[in-house]
C-alpha cells in the first residue's frame, strides 16, 4: 500500500489480488507502538479476567478489540472487497503460547458458520510477531474458487478449531506463508484454505481475528444470531444487534456475553 498511486488505485490492486488468490497479506494498519499498546491492554485484561483465547464476540466486552475492528483503514479494505454496507459479525483473539502444541489444521472458515452467502472477509491483525517460527498462517492461493470442500471433524485436543475440522490430503506445494509484523494484517475469503503450525518461538503469537459480512447474508441455522452495522446501511435486518462495549468488562455485558458465547459454540459446533 506504500506507493505513489491514489488510495483508490491501491485498493483496486488489493481487490484484484484478493479475487485471484483469496487473500491479501502484509497490510500495515498500525504502527508498532500502537500495536504494542493494544497488546498491553489485552494482557492486562487477561491478568484480571482470565484467558481471552478464542473467546467469541469479545468486542461486546472490551473496547480495545472493538477499536481495532472498526479501524477506518481496515473498513476501507473490507468495503473494497464486499461492498459499502458492512456488518461486524465476530471478533476474537487467537493466541498461541510459546512452545505450545496448538495448531490449526487446513480448513475453510465458512464451513460450520451457517451463513447463507460467502460475502464475508476475515481480517487477522497481528499484535505480536507472526512468523514461520511462531506459527503464522499459511494460505493456499486460489482455493476459494473451489467452494466448500469436505471437512472431517477430529478429536485433536491441540487443534484450535472448535470441531478440529480438517480438509485432508491438501496439496501444499503452492501454499504461501503469511508472516506479519505487529500492526500488519491479512484479509482472507471464507473459502480460502489455510492452516498454521505450532508456535516454536519464545514469544506468544497474538492475533485479532475479525469477521465482516454483507447485510444480505443471513444465518440459516436459527434466527438468534447477532451482528452490528459498522459502515453503510442494513436494508435486510437479518441479525439481532450486538451491544458493543462502552466500558471494559461491564458486569451487565459480561452476563450478556455468556449467552452469546453459548450460542456461538452451539452454532459453529453443529453441522
Amino acid at each position: 500500500m506504500q506507493s505513489n498511486s491514489s488510495p483508490q488505485t491501491s485498493l483496486a490492486k488489493l481487490e484484484k489480488q484478493y479475487q485471484r488468490d483469496g487473500f491479501i497479506s502484509g497490510i500495515p494498519l498500525l504502527d508498532a507502538a500502537t500495536a504494542k499498546q493494544h497488546r498491553d491492554k489485552l494482557e492486562a485484561a487477561e491478568n484480571t479476567h482470565g484467558n481471552m483465547h478464542y473467546l467469541p464476540k469479545v468486542h461486546t466486552l472490551f473496547r480495545s478489540p472493538l477499536e481495532l475492528a472498526m479501524l477506518p483503514s481496515a473498513l476501507d479494505i473490507v468495503e473494497q472487497l464486499i461492498g459499502p454496507d458492512i456488518l461486524l459479525f465476530n471478533v476474537t483473539y487467537i493466541i498461541k503460547e510459546a512452545g505450545a502444541a496448538a495448531h490449526v489444521s487446513w480448513h475453510q472458515d465458512l464451513t460450520y458458520w451457517g451463513l447463507s452467502h460467502d460475502d464475508q472477509v476475515t481480517m487477522w491483525l497481528a499484535l505480536s510477531p507472526a512468523t514461520a517460527e511462531t506459527g503464522c498462517m499459511t494460505m493456499l492461493p486460489g482455493s476459494h474458487q473451489q467452494g466448500r470442500m469436505e471437512h472431517t471433524t477430529t478429536d485433536d485436543k491441540n487443534n484450535v478449531l472448535l470441531q478440529g475440522q480438517t480438509v485432508i490430503d491438501v496439496n501444499e506445494d503452492h501454499s504461501v506463508a503469511c508472516p506479519l509484523a505487529p500492526g500488519e494484517a491479512s484479509f482472507h475469503h471464507g473459502w480460502t484454505l489455510h492452516s498454521s503450525m505450532p508456535n516454536q518461538g519464545v514469544d506468544r503469537r497474538i492475533g485479532l481475528n475479525v469477521q465482516y459480512i454483507a447485510p444480505h447474508v443471513r444465518q440459516t441455522k436459527h434466527d438468534q444470531d447477532t451482528a452490528i452495522l459498522v459502515r453503510g446501511k442494513d436494508k435486510f435486518n437479518h441479525f439481532g444487534e450486538d451491544i458493543t462495549a462502552t466500558r471494559d468488562f461491564d458486569p451487565v455485558a459480561v452476563a450478556r456475553h455468556k449467552k452469546l458465547q453459548k450460542l456461538y459454540e452451539e452454532t459453529a459446533g453443529s453441522s
